[in-house]
């Protein structure tokens, strides 16, 4: 397996991960106070674009040469590092 389709398999990984811990908020802020839920909503929405800006950075990534990926790599993963990130504060917020 290539490097580049290594790195593609980790990172389509780490989001189906984010996408069930996004699930995971989504069914907890059901039983939160109207005013948290849309606290939390708003959170999820921004996740969720983070998400899709990655994976739309992967669809790129895929479809790039082999000599040009390594340039697109790091775009793909400062849009998964933000978006890893805001989950991660989404889901302590929601914990404590």
């Amino acid at each position: 397996m290539s490097t580049k389709a290594a790195y593609l398999q980790k990172i389509e990984a780490e989001i189906e991960l984010t996408q069930a811990k996004i699930e995971a908020i989504k069914a907890q802020t059901n039983s939160a106070l109207a005013d948290e839920r849309i606290k939390y909503e708003k959170e999820i929405t921004a996740i969720e674009s983070g998400i899709e800006s990655t994976k739309a950075k992967l669809k790129e990534l895929g479809e790039a040469s082999d000599d040009t990926w390594d340039h697109l790599k790091s775009g793909i993963e400062t849009a998964w590092t933000s978006a890893s990130h805001s989950i991660h504060e989404a889901y302590a917020k929601l914990k404590s």
